[in-house]
């Protein structure tokens, strides 16, 4: 199919749902696009990006826990990022946004006009065929996290991380400089790491692999995992997972092989 014969993919995102009703309704109108799909968050976004390929996301900006620039960041790094166009209500965050790579800054209320024109910028970005799954490159993408603190961002990498503790809506992952908070569900994290050597050890837990460094049971708590981070349980249901995962590892490194299930990267 040619440039000019295709219909766009579109996924948008927002945190307030009548507004992103509003986006999703004059995008379906748009003749350029062919099917819009809805995110209430930016966690929300990335699952959807995991498994699913978009032409271009429409973007909030100001929402909760991961905003739509650290997610624009994100999405950068992929091999074949969607095309990002961003639809908020304020115009400060314009240079920032044009500097991560969007094709447009759409103020809200929008018009149908405008928006028009937004697609005509997205529709001259494709390629001529749409790119490949990119939930590999979404993984890698995600390998480091943005933790917010005293007004300033700064990124955690997974590398660092020896163990996950669930905390409500949040994570804490446990590092040699300290825990940091991160709002994502430990379920999430689990899909962006397990394949990273990230194991469940424990419905509240999630632990590096090659950070255990032996199985320990008393009697009062059962059977834990000991890291140089700390001690984290382990549940029966896990538990024989993780030694058959630790004794993979184990013979995996004997024969030369990496450390690391998975290959942490």
């Amino acid at each position: 199919m040619s440039r000019t014969e295709r219909r766009l993919r579109v996924l948008a995102v927002d945190d307030v749902p009548s507004a992103l009703d509003d986006l999703a309704r004059l995008l379906r109108e748009a003749p350029e696009v062919a099917e819009v799909a809805l995110a209430g968050d930016s966690l929300a976004a990335l699952k959807r990006l995991q498994g699913e390929h978009f032409d271009a996301v429409f973007l909030d900006i100001s929402m909760s826990g991961l905003d739509g620039l650290e997610l624009a960041n994100l999405l950068a790094r992929l091999s074949e990022p969607p095309v990002i166009v961003f639809v908020t209500a304020h115009d400060s965050h314009a240079a920032t946004a044009y500097g991560i790579g969007a094709v447009d800054y759409v103020l809200k209320p929008v018009r149908v006009e405008r928006l028009s024109m937004a697609l005509s910028k997205v529709m001259r970005m494709l390629p001529e065929a749409a790119p490949a799954a990119v939930s590999q490159d979404l993984a890698d993408a995600m390998a480091a996290l943005p933790v917010e603190s005293a007004g300033r961002t700064r990124y955690v990498h997974r590398d660092d991380v020896g163990f996950v503790e669930a905390q409500g809506d949040y994570v804490r992952l446990h590092t040699a400089s300290g825990a940091h908070l991160v709002r994502m569900s430990l379920s999430r994290l689990e899909e962006y790491w397990g394949s990273a050597g990230f194991v469940r050890t424990h419905r509240g837990y999630l632990v590096a692999l090659d950070a255990i460094r032996e199985l320990r049971t008393d009697s009062a708590s059962g059977l834990r995992a000991h890291t140089d981070l700390g001690d984290v349980p382990v549940s029966r249901r896990h538990a024989r997972d993780l030694r058959e995962r630790l004794l993979s590892a184990a013979r995996r490194s004997a024969s030369g092989g990496h450390g690391r299930s998975g290959g942490r990267r």
